[in-house]
């Protein structure tokens, strides 16, 4: 009997070393940094044994997003022109709207959800969210879901 896989978003300084390196491995090996799977190991001090028993385990949230569609959940002030300025900065970093649900608000803030498409996003998932937490008006940003 299988059981179905469990994901935890985890940040990075958590994570034991050889995670990182297996990750930084399979980098080198995308960009075409490293040409095979030997010359990766051999660059990030790692076995080989060790990037075949984490490769598939082991992902960088920000390639894990990419070409999905993410939600996010925004806390927003009660101002005229806010939403308009957030979805600026989602056209800005190329990602496309394909959601906008707002509840009434409420004591001068609304929750926002946005879905957005994110396979031409200009910017990591971080620096968007970092963006979007910067912005006028915003009490919080956060993925709700991706």
């Amino acid at each position: 009997m299988s059981t179905k896989p469990q994901y935890y978003i985890v940040e990075a300084s958590a994570l034991p070393e050889v995670f990182l390196k297996v990750a930084e491995a399979k980098r080198l090996l995308s960009t075409g940094e490293a040409a095979t799977v030997n010359e990766a190991t051999r660059m990030t001090d790692i076995s080989r044994s060790a990037f075949y028993k984490y490769r598939d385990a082991v992902l960088p949230f920000q390639n894990m997003m990419t070409g999905r569609i993410i939600t996010f959940q925004l806390l927003l002030h009660d101002e005229p022109g806010l939403l308009s300025e957030i979805l600026g900065v989602f056209a800005q970093s190329k990602a496309n709207i394909i959601t906008i649900n707002s509840i009434v608000p409420t004591n001068g803030t609304a929750v926002v959800t946005i879905s957005a498409e994110t396979m031409d996003v200009t910017v990591s998932l971080e620096e968007l969210l970092e963006t979007l937490g910067k912005t006028r008006g915003v009490v919080k940003a956060e993925v709700l879901a991706g």
